[in-house]
């Protein structure tokens, strides 16, 4: 919060340094699942154990690890040449950090195999202890700690920026719009996302946090491909197809996820939108 606090060219200083030290850490678990004797291409077949509805819950719960490509359009205010840089960034992105995930996925399998990784509470740790390599196990929970603070530096980033963006709409406490006038961020926004961050980061189970955001995400972006679908030719609409498959695809992870986060997204959002609706007609009368 401190960091983001002070302008966003220190939190993308320190954004580079923490993807370097992060992929650093990825690279030597690869190879040392790879290249530890232990590794073996039959245990990539997960075989029997998969289901369809059991890919489209891990499908789900991994949109959270892919969402953070959002922050890079949040940002769009403080971005050189936003029109030019965000749609390079973010297909960029996505296939880089679809290609670590891959790859680090398919070394852990190799020498955990599948009933091995979903038993695992640290199966990056037990995958370089299974390969021969305990010396490495140290640096990988230390690479995951700075991994975590990565993903909350990113966080704090692009809701702050959201909460500003609503602020300003009046959907959330004006207040919440100041900008510094040195740093040129919400600070505000900052500091209230921060908090709440710690708040829920010392209080909720991590799992549960991650299926309720899951949910979130998915509703939200549900709904940028339904508006997506009344943009003109002149906005840059895309092929009708795509706003389709988009909102269909969200529609069915997001009920396929497990059922405690789509109960408690369900009645958060019905929560926001009776909100919302009362809001409105107080404000018509």
């Amino acid at each position: 919060t401190a960091v983001n606090y002070a302008g966003v060219r220190k939190s993308a200083w320190l954004t580079r340094v923490i993807v370097a030290v992060v992929l650093a850490v990825l690279a030597a678990v690869a190879v040392a699942c790879l290249t530890g004797g232990t590794a073996e291409a039959a245990r990539l077949d997960i075989g029997a154990d998969a289901t369809f509805g059991g890919v489209l819950t891990a499908a789900g719960l991994l949109f959270f690890a892919f969402a953070g490509y959002a922050r890079v359009a949040t940002l769009g205010e403080e971005v050189r040449d936003p029109g030019r840089t965000i749609p390079r960034a973010i297909p960029l992105a996505l296939g880089v950090t679809l290609a670590v995930y891959a790859g680090v996925a398919l070394a852990v399998l190799a020498v955990l195999g599948p009933d091995g990784l979903a038993g695992a509470a640290a199966p990056l740790d037990q995958a370089v202890r299974a390969a021969g390599v305990p010396g490495l196990a140290p640096v990988v929970r230390a690479g995951a700690a700075v991994a975590a603070l990565g993903s909350l530096l990113a966080l704090i980033l692009g809701v702050s920026r959201t909460t500003l963006a609503m602020a300003r709409d009046r959907h959330l406490p004006h207040a919440l719009a100041a900008v510094h006038p040195r740093f040129g961020v919400p600070h505000r926004a900052e500091l209230a996302v921060g908090a709440v961050v710690a708040v829920l980061a010392a209080t909720a189970d991590v799992r549960g946090a991650i299926g309720f955001s899951s949910f979130g995400v998915l509703a939200y972006y549900a709904v940028a491909n339904a508006a997506a679908w009344t943009l003109t030719p002149a906005e840059g609409r895309p092929a009708r197809i795509v706003p389709v498959l988009g909102l269909a695809g969200c529609r069915v992870l997001a009920i396929a996820l497990p059922t405690a986060s789509v109960v408690w997204g369900t009645v958060v959002l019905a929560a926001g939108a009776a909100a919302y609706g009362l809001r409105r007609a107080v404000a018509r009368r």
